[in-house]
């Protein structure tokens, strides 16, 4: 990565228009400092009950609906992960923990929600609580919406709040956090 100014896109719509990052450091600055990493934030609810299932046994059979439903929710994932995944590799900005945040995605799924992966995991994780089934885990569904709000998305809207400034509080005021 070359250091110094970098680009970042400004889409409303699917087009990218350019404008330059003011402020832009490296080191520590770049990056997002989780409370809790997410995929254990969505995935430790749904563990919990899905073994809550296997020792006690779920108290309501969810019927057959839950599997088509289910497989919907799994290829929803897959489809928009994927997609937004997609646009993290072509604006070259980080994704994992410890990568550097160098751009602000403002298309794609990004256009109508500002954390469109873990509305993806959060579909994901409906969506085997439903195949599993696990009646306890889909209990546990809102745990999880509060555990990935707590442990990333509140940290990362403050990170991202400090790191772009207007164009990132323009955005939030556009797009909704989670649909």
């Amino acid at each position: 990565m070359t250091s110094g100014r970098r680009q970042h896109a400004i889409s409303p719509g699917l087009g990218a228009a350019t404008r330059d990052n003011e402020g832009m450091t490296d080191g520590s600055e770049e990056t997002v400092a989780f409370r809790l990493w997410p995929p254990v934030a969505i995935g430790a609810p749904l563990f919990v009950g899905w073994l809550a299932t296997v020792l006690w046994g779920d108290p309501i059979d969810l019927g057959g609906w839950r599997i088509p439903l289910g497989w919907a929710l799994v290829l929803f994932c897959v489809g928009w992960n994927g997609w937004s995944l997609w646009l993290f590799r072509r604006h070259e900005t980080g994704l994992l923990p410890g990568q550097a945040t160098h751009a602000m995605i403002e298309e794609g799924p990004y256009r109508l929600s500002r954390n469109p992966l873990y509305v993806g995991l959060l579909a994901l994780y409906l969506g085997l609580a439903l195949l599993a089934p696990t009646f306890w885990g889909l209990v546990l569904f809102p745990a999880a919406v509060l555990l990935v709000l707590w442990g990333a998305i509140r940290p990362e809207e403050r990170f991202l709040r400090e790191r772009f400034g207007a164009p990132y509080d323009d955005y939030t005021r556009r797009v909704r956090r989670w649909l």
